[in-house]
């Protein structure tokens, strides 16, 4: 005699599986002010708009060297405490090591096509994405509108990039 298991019927009944959902907006809030800090929000923005993106770039704290026209060429590699560098701490310290290691993630950058922090600045503005500065930093940092890059549409508070951000994906870099 052989025995024969029988299952009940789930009382779950399972929907098929829908597409997932297209990604409409971005809103990406950029904090720090190195270059590994900086770059892949711009890189993120300029993807969204190569793919029809509706992209919103947030600079705040240090994150807003990468707008304000003094600070905008300035920008280095972190080469103290950042782990991914590789980098023992101490030889990050040695006098000119920031501006060495700079140099030649620039080099490479420009060897596979990217652009220069201003010039990504400006194609992302040009593409249609919109740049905002946050106004308790610029108060923080004695800023005014004048400091920024022509780019930058407005300075505005955060809860005004919360409205902006509404129904969008919020990426913080």
């Amino acid at each position: 005699m052989s025995a024969t298991a029988v299952y009940p019927e789930p009382s779950v009944q399972f929907e098929p599986a829908t597409a997932p959902r297209r990604i409409e907006k971005v809103s990406i809030i950029v904090s720090k002010g190195s270059l590994e800090g900086i770059y892949p929000a711009l890189i993120m923005a300029n993807g969204a708009r190569m793919e029809g993106i509706e992209a919103n770039l947030f600079f705040t704290f240090f994150g807003m060297d990468a707008v304000v026209k003094a600070k905008q060429g300035k920008v280095k590699v972190a080469t103290v405490g950042n782990p991914a560098l590789g980098l023992p701490t101490l030889l990050g310290m040695i006098p000119g090591m920031p501006a060495f290691v700079t140099r030649q993630m620039q080099k490479k950058m420009e060897s596979l096509d990217i652009p220069p922090i201003g010039e990504f600045v400006q194609m992302i503005a040009d593409s249609g994405g919109r740049l905002y500065a946050c106004k308790a930093s610029v108060d923080m940092f004695d800023l005014d509108k004048s400091d920024f890059v022509d780019a930058v549409e407005e300075i505005i508070t955060v809860g005004d990039f919360y409205e902006m951000a509404a129904g969008g994906e919020i990426i913080f870099t």
